[in-house]
């Protein structure tokens, strides 16, 4: 018998700050698995965070920390020349702001993910990918790491023993090797939903996706990220959800099961 394929959907969420809003977090609640919340470096602040928290809590989706750079201007989008040890300090600095949120709100942390320039930085820069991996290691190594598909951040998780998701977008584009588009091409982002549903099916069903350069290359599809920032995405989400579930495939926040 052929096992049924499972897949986590994710959203970077908790990105209002203040009197500026940004996303429609409650609405999407219902279509995801796993919630990524920002915890005040790139966007977020103590309110957003407990709103947040208790908004995943109520649907019963996974809470997932989401620390990035101090560039709430730039929202965490510009590269900044960070040591190893300062990408340690950040990172344990904002996951312990988040469990706390969480605790207090009767709920636990399920998994960490990097975000923007962080995030990218770390698929690439081994010192990074490993400082991020011992933050978490050293203050709640049951935690599973988010990382894109493939990057050093997910091999730094494995060698210290964590529980890794192995991320693939449905809205971005690839290059050669497996990593994304820089934001700043032209081609970076799928604007077509039709598109984006195929490329996520591809990646999910046959663990495969297809580069700028018009090559396959093959992909670990744990986890996908939905951004919830677009003028469509509650749309996109919706359909996303439906089909994959219509394709038989099984929707749950990434567990030690799916570390492959």
């Amino acid at each position: 018998m052929t096992p049924t394929l499972t897949v986590d959907l994710n959203c970077d969420m908790g990105e209002s700050f203040g009197a500026w809003t940004l996303g429609n977090d409650a609405a999407l609640m219902p279509f995801i698995t796993s919630a990524n919340i920002a915890c005040g470096f790139h966007a977020g602040d103590p309110a957003v965070m407990k709103q947040t928290v208790r908004a995943a809590l109520r649907h019963g989706v996974a809470l997932g920390a989401h620390p990035g750079l101090p560039d709430l201007v730039g929202f965490g989008r510009r590269n900044l020349d960070i040591s190893a040890e300062e990408a340690f300090d950040m990172t344990v600095y904002q996951l312990g702001a988040l469990a706390a949120v969480a605790r207090a709100e009767g709920g636990q942390l399920h998994h960490l993910k990097p975000h923007g320039a962080l995030y990218n930085m770390a698929a690439t820069n081994a010192a990074l990918a490993q400082a991020i991996a011992e933050a978490v290691y050293k203050v709640q190594p049951e935690l599973v790491l988010y990382g894109l598909a493939g990057s050093e951040l997910t091999k730094a998780g494995e060698k210290l023993g964590l529980k890794t998701a192995h991320e693939v977008f449905a809205d971005r584009t690839y290059q050669a090797g497996g990593t994304l588009t820089p934001r700043r091409q032209s081609d970076a982002l799928i604007t077509s939903a039709d598109a984006a549903l195929a490329q996520v099916l591809r990646m999910v069903q046959e663990g495969q996706v297809r580069t700028q350069q018009g090559q396959d290359v093959a992909i670990r599809a744990d986890t996908v990220c939905l951004h919830g920032d677009g003028a469509h995405a509650l749309e996109f989400a919706q359909r996303l959800n439906q089909e994959l579930r219509a394709a038989g495939v099984q929707l749950k926040a990434a567990t030690p099961a799916t570390a492959k």
